[in-house]
């Protein structure tokens, strides 16, 4: 429950501000590059965090289908097994930087403790994880809910684990905004 509540709490935290900066163009990639593209979050935590994006992605950006929605989002599950900082918080932007608006920390520190109470088993079932379209939400063409429900990995989550998250598309890619 810690996990979902951090999770929670930092996917507001990272960036709503930064995402609708960046809405203009982003970089192929769907981590720390992508956000390299933005005004001033992603470059400066790549450039402080030192570490390349671990999964590179070849297209600018994703469609704005539900296709691409999943894919944004299996790259952020894969982000968070892998610990991937940058990753995590380019795409948990919107989220992340309502949390901090709140009160958070920045992105980085929380999902550094966020990586904390997630456990290694979790960690490498998310490495893996997939989610099943067919139990998405799509409200509109450009926001679509992504349920626990919806995760498939070799383990099984809870809202109280990993929770449920909105993603919108903004500018030219998909975000967790909620």
């Amino acid at each position: 429950m810690l996990v979902s509540t951090c999770v929670a709490m930092v996917a507001c935290a990272c960036g709503p501000d930064e995402a609708k900066e960046d809405t203009g163009a982003k970089p192929p990639q769907p981590s720390a590059s992508t956000r390299a593209d933005e005004p001033s979050a992603t470059p400066s935590e790549s450039a402080r965090t030192g570490k390349p994006p671990a999964e590179p992605n070849s297209d600018p950006s994703l469609p704005r289908t539900q296709e691409g929605a999943i894919q944004r989002y299996e790259q952020y599950l894969h982000a968070l097994g892998r610990e991937d900082i940058d990753t995590v918080c380019e795409v948990a932007g919107p989220a992340a930087k309502k949390a901090q608006d709140q009160g958070l920390g920045p992105c980085t520190s929380t999902y550094a403790a966020v990586f904390q109470m997630i456990s290694p088993v979790q960690k490498g079932a998310l490495k893996t994880a997939t989610v099943d379209p067919q139990r998405i939400a799509v409200r509109t063409p450009a926001k679509i809910e992504m349920p626990v429900e919806a995760v498939r990995a070799s383990v099984s989550f809870s809202e109280n684990d990993l929770g449920s998250y909105t993603l919108e598309y903004l500018g030219s890619n998909w975000y967790i905004t909620d």
